[in-house]
């Protein structure tokens, strides 16, 4: 996806209008991380002639530098981050390089997801975090593992194990708790009409809370036109 579409859908999770999400560029620093990430990412995948190229990554390195320094927050160029990322706060946010993570993710402060063993080499096993996922603070997700769609890692839980669909797990180490999933916390424009987000829902959740979860949709959707 293009770096302005995977732009545009991370600014529509800042808040319900124009003004809210301005407010949030201006005076969010961990907004600031997600913007830097992007042009960083592009600048990386972007085949320009090699002078050009050396020059964008010299500047990315060092726009990487103060984004660390001024969010402590680490979302390097190598790692494979969807369009709708939300960072509400800042504070020691590492995600391991290699990683992937789906669209519409929420981090909270004082994430760690790391390679199993540590240090830089992918080969060692890095997570791969599915659409919707809502990760809670100070939790640690590490190894060659895979986080299903929509599920919830609560806080400060430390997962070294798979986790599936609409799981939500607590805990060190991490353990299952149930499967309703991060739909009350992963709000989005457009989820109402979000077709994998309903078929999820209806897998997962009894019809009386499919009722209630569409309607609170609905009302979100309202409020961001």
């Amino acid at each position: 996806m293009p770096m302005f579409e995977n732009v545009r859908q991370d600014l529509k999770r800042l808040g319900n209008g124009f003004r809210e999400r301005v407010r949030e560029v201006l005076f969010n620093p961990s907004t600031w991380a997600v913007l830097s990430y992007r042009l960083r990412r592009w600048v990386y995948v972007h085949r320009a002639p090699i002078v050009i190229r050396n020059v964008l990554s010299l500047g990315s390195r060092f726009l990487q530098t103060w984004i660390l320094v001024s969010t402590q927050i680490d979302l390097p160029v190598t790692a494979h981050i969807g369009p709708g990322l939300y960072i509400p706060h800042t504070g020691f946010i590492v995600v391991a390089v290699g990683s992937r993570i789906g669209s519409n993710c929420t981090l909270t402060q004082g994430v760690t997801i790391g390679h199993g063993r540590g240090g830089k080499n992918s080969e060692r096993g890095v997570p791969v975090i599915g659409d919707r996922v809502y990760v809670g603070p100070s939790a640690v997700i590490t190894g060659n593992l895979t986080i299903g769609n929509d599920a919830l890692i609560g806080s400060g839980a430390i997962v070294i194990r798979s986790v599936p669909a609409g799981g939500v797990v607590v805990g060190n180490p991490a353990r299952l708790i149930s499967t309703h999933g991060s739909f009350d916390l992963v709000t989005y424009a457009g989820m109402a009409e979000d077709k994998d987000r309903a078929a999820a829902i209806a897998a997962l959740r009894p019809p009386c809370e499919i009722e209630l979860l569409t309607s609170s949709a609905l009302n979100t959707a309202a409020s961001q036109q």
